[in-house]
């Protein structure tokens, strides 16, 4: 994700990022679809493992996410090819992690891949004007931007993989889990235009 310091004079330097993130997920419902539409939004690289039949709790994963097909329908299969795939996950929740989302953070350890966990339960959310969650300013939400470039940064992240709980068994994510990359990742794009 970085290419070096660039001197700006009067003894400063600056970290010139380019936008090279590839994020990749599973393409479930909730956080993997959050994370595949951000990428498609703002122009990054996406990608990622499904399992076979482009399976999710809604039917087919549509074909406008490029994802590659495990040669399996086991979902704990797409998972493992995911965090193996990657420099590093962000697992976006809101409480306790459970399920497949449980076994991607337990796969994290045991593949020796970086790990951040975001949890929502404490970010305030305001409704647009469409009747979806958005973020307010709220005051934790500054230090979890810095603490996710930094993380970024510091584990040199190029291939991101993104995971979180499914739509029906975490109600609103997919709003929040966007609204939380559209915040929080866009310290990342505006250094890029250094």
């Amino acid at each position: 994700m970085f290419q070096g310091f660039f001197y700006l004079g009067d003894g400063l330097f600056v970290l010139k990022l380019y936008n090279t993130l590839k994020i990749i997920s599973g393409g479930q419902t909730g956080v993997d679809r959050a994370a595949l539409d951000y990428g498609l939004e703002k122009g990054y690289s996406i990608g990622g493992w499904c399992p076979k039949g482009r399976l999710a709790e809604d039917g087919i994963i549509p074909l406008h996410y490029p994802l590659d097909e495990t040669p399996t329908s086991d979902y704990d299969e797409r998972t493992k090819w995911n965090v193996q795939d990657s420099d590093g996950t962000l697992i976006i929740a809101q409480g306790t992690v459970t399920g497949g989302t449980a076994h991607t953070r337990d796969l994290t350890s045991t593949l020796s891949k970086p790990l951040m966990m975001v949890d929502l339960y404490d970010v305030n959310f305001d409704t647009d004007e469409y009747g979806q969650p958005s973020l307010s300013l709220a005051d934790n939400l500054g230090s979890l931007e810095a603490e996710l470039s930094g993380w970024l940064l510091e584990q040199e992240i190029t291939i991101l993989n993104i995971a979180g709980p499914r739509e029906s068994g975490s109600p609103g994510i997919y709003f929040k889990a966007k609204s939380f990359l559209l915040r929080c990742l866009k310290p990342i794009e505006n250094m890029a235009n250094l």
